[in-house]
């Protein structure tokens, strides 16, 4: 009797802790699943660029005061390069291929001539402003929450990263699928997928 007890007590912290580390996965899987879901919004050498420097830049997140420094001119850097590839578009060409420039208030730019493509309709847009602003933001979520970021600049916010990695991520996500339907972005700069390659598909 008293071996079956212990038995059955044994077994029940054992699914107890089972199901305690399930519930801690799927929770970070969530998370990750969150932060993924982000990265889709930035542009695909941007996110390259600060995922690859980071670790270099941050020492892993041991920072003495130039990493600091160097770390600050990343963050700087790619987050001017979210809001400036929202000022980007590509075409086709009449020559096959995609050519790429900055939106004005007349069109693109540079515009060479093109007589497949009427570069007037690439104007500035409001939306542009809209999903400039957006992509910073989403960066800011992804960059300052990264454990080596974290870690860098402001170590004594760990314990509270795992939790605004569970909420910020979800938030932000619903903020951008709406604001997305009230300005569908319809361009294709630097970083997205370029007017060639939605066309192939």
């Amino acid at each position: 009797m008293g071996g079956t007890r212990k038995s059955s007590g044994s077994g029940k912290s054992s699914k107890s802790s089972g199901s305690g580390k399930s519930t801690q996965l799927s929770i970070s899987d969530r998370a990750f699943t969150g932060v993924g879901n982000l990265i889709k919004l930035l542009p695909t050498g941007t996110v390259f660029l600060f995922q690859f420097l980071n670790p270099v830049v941050t020492n892993n997140g041991h920072c003495h005061t130039i990493n600091k420094y160097l770390t600050g001119i990343l963050l700087g850097v790619c987050g001017f390069s979210c809001c400036f590839s929202s000022f980007t578009d590509s075409y086709l060409g009449s020559d096959g291929m995609s050519h790429y420039g900055v939106a004005t208030k007349n069109g693109l730019w540079p515009s060479p001539d093109s007589e497949s493509v009427n570069l007037s309709a690439y104007k500035l847009r409001v939306g542009d402003f809209v999903h400039a602003f957006l992509s910073l933001i989403v960066f800011a979520v992804v960059a300052l929450l990264d454990s080596n970021t974290v870690d860098c600049f402001y170590p004594s916010f760990e314990s509270t990263e795992k939790l605004l990695l569970m909420v910020l991520p979800p938030v932000i996500g619903a903020i951008s699928s709406t604001v997305f339907m009230m300005f569908p972005n319809k361009r294709h700069g630097i970083g997205y997928p370029s007017s060639e390659t939605q066309q192939e598909s």
